[in-house]
């Protein structure tokens, strides 16, 4: 029997695997999912042992990886910031051969890429990347999940990211759609497009796959035609300081309907990786308000609640593609080549 492509592989960042590779996962996801739908077991990983390691706070992350795990017949144990030494009073090295002699993945959501792929490179089993400032590839078989499901492809769909085109969503899509031959456009101000590097990463990859990449300040050209219109948070965790520049800069790029309507397509999607800030039913909410304002930002409540928004279908997703993931690298599937 011929080794799986992905068996012992951790995954780390999307640009370490191939456009037929990311499809996989996206159609495993899928047919994953149906599995769920239809209660059929699958329990590709029983009597497994997964630590989830967590620096920075999660809900979806969290959750996905806690009811994948157990779908696929593994024990989660979950380690937050406060339950482990690791950088503090032990290293990233010797906290990654602890754990990987008791168990049999990995999962990391913080801050440092470094440290998620030194827990690879020490741990000797899989480890996945649940975040960290530079990448978020278990969001991207989600996201691309979610637009197969609507569209039946993600190759030749447009998808237009607005807002802060420096953060890891904005990296990740830009990469990941490169790779898939999904067109991506980065519609946010200069001041806060896509760092060189990537964008340079990227436009490699899309001469392989077709893929048609824009990076531009301009709303009106880069949001027409789109099939799926994109935002995310405009201050990531730990930027909190910078709400007013933020709010300042990228006011003209929030989701609304005006701006729906500048796709001209009627069939345009909607997607957040959340948590939105769509009303002040939070204390950022709230404390924005109070200080500038303005009761949404990145996306109004009205399109939030509207057809378009598909970001609950795209949280639900989290899960299946995380246990396709899991399923695949840690398991034993036969998959002979993809």
């Amino acid at each position: 029997m011929t080794k799986s492509v992905f068996k012992g592989r951790s995954f780390l960042a999307e640009k370490d695997f191939t456009k037929a590779e990311l499809q996989y996962l996206i159609d495993f996801s899928q047919h994953l999912k149906e599995l769920k739908k239809k209660n059929i077991p699958h329990q590709y990983l029983k009597g497994k042992n997964i630590a989830l390691l967590f620096e920075k706070t999660s809900t979806r992350t969290r959750a996905a990886f806690t009811t994948a795990a157990i779908d696929l017949g593994a024990h989660p144990e979950y380690l937050g910031a406060n339950d482990i030494q690791l950088g503090k009073k032990e290293s990233t090295e010797d906290t990654a051969r602890v754990l990987g002699s008791m168990f049999d993945g990995i999962e990391f959501r913080g801050f440092s890429q470094q440290v998620v792929e030194e827990l690879a490179e020490f741990s000797g089993v899989p480890v996945w990347n649940g975040l960290t400032d530079e990448w978020h590839p278990t969001q991207m078989i989600a996201d691309f999940l979610t637009i197969q499901e609507n569209f039946g492809q993600v190759e030749g769909i447009t998808l237009a990211y607005c807002g802060d085109g420096r953060n890891n969503m904005a990296h990740s899509l830009l990469v990941t759609g490169a790779i898939l031959g999904t067109n991506v456009r980065i519609v946010a101000p200069k001041e806060l497009q896509p760092d060189s590097a990537i964008v340079e990463l990227a436009t490699g990859f899309a001469k392989e796959s077709g893929a048609q990449l824009l990076i531009t300040a301009d709303v009106d050209e880069g949001v027409l035609d789109a099939d799926v219109l994109y935002t995310d948070v405009w201050v990531s965790m730990g930027e909190e300081a910078k709400f007013e520049e933020r709010v300042n800069l990228l006011r003209p790029y929030q989701i609304n309907q005006a701006l729906i309507d500048k796709t001209q397509n009627e069939k345009v999607i909607v997607l957040h990786c959340l948590p939105a800030f769509h009303d002040t039913k939070t204390a950022y909410g709230k404390e924005i308000a109070e200080r500038f304002g303005i009761h949404e930002m990145e996306i109004t409540d009205e399109v939030f609640r509207s057809a378009y928004g598909r970001q609950f279908q795209q949280a639900e997703n989290r899960m299946h593609s995380i246990k396709a993931i899991m399923a695949v690298t840690l398991g034993d599937l036969f998959i002979p080549r993809v």
